[in-house]
């Protein structure tokens, strides 16, 4: 890792919800500021103001905060090297690209939308595609040809104009990227890109290398999708003569649909029944709403844990990795090249290891929330802790414990027809009227008490013991679902599960 003080940042656009893509963008320069004691920075890039959309700037804090993923700098945090809205440092920019313009980098370029539409379109008609290079530039509406009077004369008339990066179409351009190794671009193959436009805004590749070098930027971490961007923003920090303080790059694999063709997508996760927000989303001008991790039951922490294995490995078969622990064990260098498959079992799989993992006493307060939000009365806290300590290891979400344990708190109005056809009949009726009779004389109803009684029973009475089992747990389940038939009696306690033995004999006989 650079010896220089290690300051990362996300910069993500406020353009609508945040894709778990750039979640995991935000989480892998986190790690590696925290494991080298340097600072994570939180960058909003609101240049392209026609694309700003309402709330998402928010949308993106609160994201990081559930996730755990907090800034130390940046919009909303605070710190020295801000403003951290690029909006809101809109003053800073047209020096730089006049510095470009002076030193011969830049140029103005005066060229209307129709005039480059109509060669765009000569070129399709062509089977090419319009580049603005050397190759052309020279015969285009642009200062190159055009005296200082002229350009001036252009430019304090009001005419609209961009100012456009002079690549020199005789140079290779050789970078490094930490994960991809060494890349290397003839400059006469790029578009002589526009860096500032005559509204006073900077375009992003502008903005984003001077807010990199002005912020000391020690490292760059971001998608994939920026990697063609590469050879103009080092080509930037040479003109302006930044290369030593340039930036290391890591350019991240893509996030893949579960088929693994093509990038991940909302229109994926509306297919699968799955979220790619973190946080749910209500867009300000439709009203659709999209599903978040949060609300679809995920833990932060496992919402981390599955982004962290999304393009990088330990090399180990370790799974479950905190935020802790990734910081103590992330590295660049075994993030892979190729895409990552989203694999939406997976993920349900990992939130359950993290379910299992917290108490019962934790999971009991956060399923005591939804039984009350059902009208219910919530029992004790050791009956509840129970109750959940029971079902747990079958559910994924905390919203699942209600779906195995239902029966604890609602007394079964229906039963499963299929398993009533095939269990009850006269004989397994009577049995049942008599072993509620021995159940009513039970002192003692702890579970593994009932149990030696109620096995002893049968056995005396010379019943099926498999027959009388799942007889008993259709009354009082409703269906041959739930955990241990006796750790269900103890809770429900000897009055409820006579009632409820009764009930069914009563429900079954008035239904022949």
């Amino acid at each position: 890792m650079s010896p220089r003080p290690i300051r990362v940042r996300f910069a993500p656009s406020p353009t609508g919800p945040l894709h778990i893509g750039g979640l995991r963008t935000a989480l892998f320069n986190y790690l590696v500021a925290k494991q080298n004691n340097g600072v994570f920075i939180l960058r909003i890039e609101d240049t392209d103001q026609n694309r700003f959309v309402p709330g998402a700037e928010n949308y993106i804090i609160d994201s990081l905060k559930w996730a755990g993923i907090v800034p130390d700098e940046g919009v909303a945090f605070g710190g020295e090297y801000g403003p951290y809205r690029q909006s809101d440092r809109k003053s800073i920019y047209k020096a730089y690209a006049d510095q470009l313009i002076d030193s011969g980098s830049a140029y103005f370029s005066f060229d209307t939308p129709e005039e480059l539409d109509k060669l765009r379109k000569e070129y399709e008609s062509k089977k090419e595609t319009f580049i603005y290079n050397a190759a052309v530039r020279e015969g285009l509406n642009n200062s190159l040809s055009m005296s200082e009077q002229e350009i001036e004369n252009r430019i304090s008339s009001g005419k609209p104009y961009v100012i456009r990066f002079k690549f020199n179409p005789l140079e290779e351009i050789v970078m490094h990227d930490i994960i991809r190794g060494e890349v290397r671009v003839q400059a006469s193959t790029l578009d002589d890109k526009v860096l500032f436009k005559s509204d006073g805004m900077p375009t992003y590749h502008l903005a984003n290398v001077t807010d990199d070098y002005l912020m000391k930027i020690s490292h760059v971490i971001r998608g994939e999708e920026w990697l063609p961007s590469l050879p103009l923003h080092v080509a930037l920090y040479r003109a302006f003569g930044w290369e030593s303080s340039m930036p290391e790059f890591a350019h991240l694999p893509l996030i893949l649909k579960p088929d693994g063709k093509g990038k991940l997508s909302k229109r994926d996760g509306d297919k699968g029944g799955f979220p790619v927000f973190p946080l749910e989303w209500k867009d300000p001008e439709s009203g659709e709403i999209s599903a978040g991790y949060r609300e679809a039951g995920y833990f932060p922490e496992a919402c981390v844990n599955i982004l962290g294995f999304l393009g990088w490995n330990p090399g180990t078969e370790q799974e479950i990795f905190t935020l802790p622990d990734l910081t103590r064990i992330f590295s660049l260098e075994k993030v892979g090249k190729s895409g990552s498959k989203f694999d939406p079992d997976k993920a349900k799989w990992y939130n359950h290891q993290y379910l299992q993992m917290k108490s019962d006493a934790e999971l009991a307060k956060l399923f005591a929330d939804i039984i009350t939000k059902k009208g219910i009365e919530i029992p004790d806290a050791a009956k509840l802790q129970k109750i959940t300590g029971l079902v747990k290891e079958r559910a994924n979400f905390i919203h699942e414990l209600w779906d195995h344990a239902d029966f604890f708190f609602i007394r079964p109005e229906k039963y499963d027809p299929e398993i009533v056809k095939k269990r009850w009949n006269d004989q397994v009726a009577d049995q049942m009227k008599k072993l509620a009779n021995f159940l009513e004389n039970c002192d003692d109803f702890t579970s593994h008490v009932l149990e030696t009684k109620v096995k002893a029973f049968i056995e005396e009475k010379d019943f099926g013991m498999g027959q009388v089992m799942n007889a008993l747990r259709l009354c009082l389940v409703g269906t041959l679902k739930g955990p241990g038939l006796f750790d269900i009696c103890g809770i429900l306690g000897k009055e409820e599960v006579v009632l409820r033995i009764r009930k069914a004999i009563n429900q079954f006989e008035n239904s022949v």
